[in-house]
């Protein structure tokens, strides 16, 4: 089995506003972003294509296929009361302990980076018991595809933004025995 990883196209959002599971619409010229995007996975009706039910990703993968299955373990980080915020405005009292240990802390009404790790991990040993002999492509978020790569690869998740994730980029897996194996390269 083949596995697409793709993260979602532009989101219309400002820069340097904190956002995951709001759902947010993409740029206006998505339309020329889904070309490069799928200009990078194989054409074929041999596919199965899941998505986080948010609609930045939904609509990529209603581009891919007519029967798309929506999953929340794909969603991004749950950052709860800190949503919208600019994070120039986040008080220190809340971001200094999350970001010294944000694998393990939660965000104040939302989930730690091991939470969604640990979801995302559900979401791909669920793929293994599938069993499908059709490809994959999985549309998703920085976050899920930054926890699982790291899983793959073996890097602590302390560790893994040195994974670059840009918006469309497209990770290619392959299943082999009951594993994940990198086709393409990461940027580390």
């Amino acid at each position: 089995m083949e596995i697409y990883l793709i993260r979602h196209t532009t989101p219309q959002v400002e820069k340097g506003i904190c956002y995951g599971q709001t759902d947010l619409d993409l740029i206006e010229n998505f339309q020329s972003e889904f070309e490069t995007v799928v200009s990078k996975i194989p054409q074929n009706e041999n596919i199965s294509v899941f998505s986080s039910p948010l609609k930045r990703c939904t609509q990529l993968a209603d581009t891919l296929s007519n029967q798309v299955i929506l999953d929340n373990r794909l969603k991004e980080l749950n950052f709860g009361a800190w949503e919208l915020k600019p994070w120039n405005d986040i008080p220190e009292t809340e971001m200094n302990p999350w970001m010294q240990e944000f694998v393990n802390t939660a965000v104040p009404n939302g989930e730690s980076y091991s939470e969604l790790a640990s979801r995302v991990r559900s979401f791909f040993q669920a793929l293994l018991i599938l069993k499908t002999q059709k490809n994959v492509v999985i549309v998703s978020h920085a976050g899920p595809i930054r926890a699982f790569l790291a899983h793959v690869l073996d890097i602590p998740l302390k560790d893994s933004f040195k994974i670059k994730i840009n918006y469309g980029d497209v990770f290619h897996l392959r299943l082999q025995g009951k594993s994940f194996k990198l086709v393409s390269d990461v940027d580390l």
